[in-house]
């Protein structure tokens, strides 16, 4: 059932009230608003059954508050363009399943969508067959990891973990300060400061086999910036130096380079042949050699040697798999 118009009124004004830190009780809200008590109890009650409300009655204040902060009420003045865009934004949100945040997202935007006035409803069965999000693979992340992990980067926390790196026959335990969560194209990271190696490095959430909140707070380095921390990177790895690449695409790849930006910064020089060379600094030559061995032929890298290298050594290694097959 659709929220009307005055009970929407009165649970923004309760909303007010809890929200202001008063700690209201329901008789002072009733008197202020002249209604019934039992109206403001059922509004709560509304709030917390059918809009997730976190409310609760503090004893000693004798009277309401907001367990969590960052909860609001859902909005009522949305214009049915406005509705559109966030039923597409839900069907993007896809390529988050394989994260209980993807179901926490997915709840909101049915209580939004129950709330709304009959008159802005939209049927969004037809922006499902007419719109679709290929997604790339992704990582299996257990739930209970990531709940522990957002926790702590939430209350500032510390943690131990069990991470496995790839091809490990088992994880080892760390304490890590948890500064910030990433995804990058299909795989979630930690990046937090390793208590062993005592400087700040990634984890693969997928690789996390447990988790738990230790006691001893951190603070977030005022110095700490994930851009900075980042730096010049093609991707999420990152390499201890910085290099000039310069990479020849064929006339047959030009057209795809030109149209997008790969990396900031980055400088586009056309030939009276129609090819075109893409220049740029990075610190990750890692992510480079697989974005360049994913163009196939028609790709030449020009520098730094050390990308060259990297290249003929993959190149060398496939010849070998393939050398004997008809």
């Amino acid at each position: 059932m659709g929220i009307n118009k005055p009970q929407h009124a009165r649970l923004q004004f309760i909303d007010e009230k809890i929200r202001s830190g008063i700690f209201p009780n329901a008789a002072s809200m009733a008197k202020e608003y002249e209604i019934s008590t039992r109206t403001i109890l059922r509004d709560i009650e509304y709030m917390r059954d059918m809009l997730g409300a976190p409310v609760e009655y503090d004893n000693s204040r004798k009277g309401y508050f907001y367990s969590e902060q960052n909860f609001f009420l859902p909005a009522l003045d949305i214009k049915e363009s406005d509705f559109f865009a966030i039923c597409i934004t839900e069907k993007a949100l896809k390529q988050y399943e394989n994260t209980p945040l993807y179901e926490r997202l997915s709840s909101i935007f049915e209580r939004l969508r129950d709330h709304l006035p009959e008159s802005i409803r939209v049927n969004t069965t037809w922006v499902g067959a007419g719109y679709t999000f290929l997604n790339e693979s992704h990582t299996r992340i257990d739930p209970e990891v990531w709940e522990i992990v957002s926790e702590a980067l939430i209350r500032k926390r510390e943690i131990e973990i069990v991470h496995k790196k790839a091809g490990a026959d088992e994880g080892t335990k760390r304490a890590a300060d948890p500064y910030h969560i990433v995804n990058y194209r299909g795989e979630w990271y930690l990046i937090a400061r390793c208590h062993m190696r005592d400087t700040v490095v990634r984890f693969a959430m997928s690789r996390i086999e447990s988790a738990r909140i230790l006691n001893n707070t951190y603070s977030l380095p005022e110095d700490f910036s994930l851009n900075l921390f980042l730096g010049s990177s093609f991707g999420i790895m990152t390499d201890d130096a910085e290099y000039d690449v310069e990479i020849k695409f064929a006339p047959v790849h030009a057209p795809y380079i030109y149209e997008r930006e790969w990396l900031q910064g980055q400088k586009l020089c056309s030939s009276n042949d129609g090819s075109v060379v893409i220049s740029f600094k990075t610190n990750s030559l890692f992510e480079v050699k697989k974005w360049v061995l994913s163009w196939g032929a028609g790709v030449e890298v020009l520098n730094p040697v050390e990308l060259i290298d990297m290249i003929k050594k993959d190149i060398k290694g496939m010849a070998k798999v393939y050398r004997d097959r008809p």
